[in-house]
This record gives structure tokens, sequence and C-alpha cells, in this order.
């Protein structure tokens, strides 16, 4: 996909998808079964990561490790050390409403 392609493109929360830009970018993090798998096999259990982020427990490296696996479309040079980046730069505020939306993927399916 194409810089210009990725920072037009929408979440279509019809598909249980969500926006978060990164520089200049609006990325899309969709939940799909491939995604969570590869993300359960990096951070163990699902439901447990649920139960962390429930309790406030859960770390930004899980938290971006998530968002990692759910891209829809990563652009080209785009590394998980600068989507890291971004998240902390914009700060967990902004993180939080899209993790809440991957959340409830995983807990209610789409």
């Amino acid at each position: 996909m194409s810089a210009a392609a990725s920072s037009t493109a929408t979440a279509n929360p019809y598909r249980g998808e969500a926006s978060l830009r990164v520089a200049g970018e609006m990325l899309v993090l969709r939940p799909s079964f491939a995604a969570l798998v590869a993300a359960e096999g990096e951070l163990g259990p699902l439901f447990a990561l649920v139960e962390r982020a429930a309790e406030g427990r859960l770390e930004l490296g899980e938290t971006v490790a998530l968002f990692w696996h759910c891209l829809r479309d990563r652009p080209a040079g785009l590394t998980r050390e600068a989507l890291g980046e971004a998240v902390a730069e914009r700060g967990l505020s902004a993180a939080t409403p899209v993790l809440r939306v991957v959340l409830q993927q995983i807990l209610a399916g789409w």
C-alpha cells in the first residue's frame, strides 16, 4: 500500500477496526483471527491480556505488540519500534480508545 493510500485509510467499525495516527498517517487496526493468533503467540492467552488491561496492568510493550499484530496494512518502512515511539509520544490517552476497540473485539468478536 502506498503512503498516500494509507494516510487516507479509514477504519470500518462493522469489521471491528480502529484507527491510530502514526507519523501523520492513519493506520487501521483489524483484530482478525490471524492477527490475534500471532498476538497470542507472543503475549500469551488473550483472555489473560484482557484481564490485565481491565486491572490496569497492561504494559506499554504489550499494547504496542497487540497493535503491531493487528495492523491491517503496514506501511513500508514502519518498524515496530517506530510504532512504539509514536504510541509513547501521543500518550496512553490517545491509545486507550484504540485499545478498547481491539479488546472489545477479542471478547465479543465481530
